[in-house]
């Protein structure tokens, strides 16, 4: 199908897909680190970002993952009564200490996972979802796949140490803007939380206090997941936004608490200080009209359910430019439905794919109204 070639003429900085950071002494401590845009996935830094580490509790973006896409789907409601097995009472590290048979909402048991980073709760709602923990980790390793995360694999739901469970800190970004991109308000409502009580208004009222103490450290933090093992070290998976802009920062392997949010801020403050957010197509705005049928001069409204965005330097030039791959032979569409990609460039380089919508409903021409059109066409 046709390609449409739309050039911008925009000032900002080359940014290629990987640019790397003051030769990475923005996070000198750690094994591994990454920062990207959320809305378009565009990497601003990268240390080590595709080596396979153990991740541990940063497993639960996961997790939550696998929840809100249940959500979405209605299978499951925060309102659900989720009763604590035998295996999910039995699990070590963090936990929120529930007893065998005890009965927790959803809503709770999402407040313990994603503020007090509770294994017991992460299990819980795995079995509640999937009927099994086993059948939830094959889940989220197809989620994996689907999400084309080639350095990830999945043995449980919490980040307990198994040697054949890990992913990496690229892998470890995407998964976090997935997640804010499903999750939304509902996510952030609870990873926004400092504190919080589970049981509330009962004798056992639990306090649960963030792992995160970049909430209360960092301007404009609202998530998103902490981890530790002493295989994995201290990991961290950040969220902050500002000025409309937001960034995902990962870091893994770091050698302390105290390291991990000190580097995790300069990472923060690198992608703040040195770049910003240009829009270049408004979500649900029209990018362009596809002729989809020459002979009745039929097209079809192009759009994206999402702001088409990418990160620019505060200084240098560079040539940005748009490009629509169709789909072969989509008709007949529905008002909706994919019909292909849009990619950002940069200076000849692809920083950013978005799917793109039809917005009108087309059908596909018949070979009897084809040929009639011709007839009229000739005579």
């Amino acid at each position: 199908m046709k390609k449409l070639l739309i050039t911008l003429l925009v000032v900002c900085l080359l940014p290629i897909s990987r640019v790397q950071a003051l030769d990475n002494d923005v996070t000198p401590n750690a094994k591994s680190a990454i920062l990207i845009e959320a809305n378009s996935r565009q990497i601003l830094y990268d240390k080590n970002a595709e080596e396979k580490l153990y991740p541990a509790s940063t497993t639960k973006i996961m997790t939550m993952i696998l929840m809100f896409e249940a959500l979405r789907n209605k299978k499951i409601s925060f309102d659900d009564e989720i009763t604590t097995s035998k295996y999910a009472a039995s699990m070590g590290g963090s936990q929120v200490y529930l007893e065998v048979g005890e009965s927790l909402s959803l809503k709770d048991m999402f407040k313990s996972i994603a503020i007090a980073s509770a294994n017991d709760a992460s299990v819980a709602v795995a079995e509640h979802i999937a009927g099994s923990i086993n059948k939830f980790v094959e889940m989220m390793n197809d989620k994996a796949k689907k999400l084309g995360l080639k350095n990830t694999h999945f043995k449980n739901a919490t980040g307990l140490h198994d040697p054949d469970h890990y992913t990496c800190a690229h892998d470890l970004a995407i998964m976090a803007a997935y997640l804010i991109e499903i999750g939304g308000e509902d996510l952030f409502a609870v990873t926004s939380l400092y504190d919080s009580y589970i049981r509330e208004d009962t004798k056992q009222s639990f306090w649960l206090v963030n792992t995160n103490k970049l909430l209360k450290l960092y301007n404009g933090v609202d998530g998103l997941k902490t981890g530790y093992t002493k295989e994995a070290g201290y990991c961290l998976v950040t969220t902050a936004q500002r000025d409309g802009q937001r960034i995902i920062g990962v870091l893994m392997k770091e050698t302390a608490p105290k390291t991990r949010n000190e580097e995790m801020c300069s990472l923060l403050d690198y992608g703040f200080n040195n770049y910003k957010q240009v829009t270049i197509f408004k979500k649900d705005t029209l990018i362009e009209q596809h002729l989809v049928d020459k002979m009745d001069n039929l097209t079809i409204d192009v759009k994206c359910k999402k702001d088409i965005v990418y990160t620019k330097a505060k200084s240098a030039d560079a040539k940005v430019s748009t490009k629509v791959n169709y789909k072969e032979n989509f008709l007949p569409v529905k008002q909706g439905d994919v019909i292909g990609t849009l990619d950002v460039i940069v200076d000849g380089k692809t920083i950013a794919t978005y799917d793109v919508y039809s917005d009108t409903n087309a059908s596909k021409s018949t070979y009897l109204s084809k040929t009639i059109k011709t007839l009229k066409y000739l005579f």
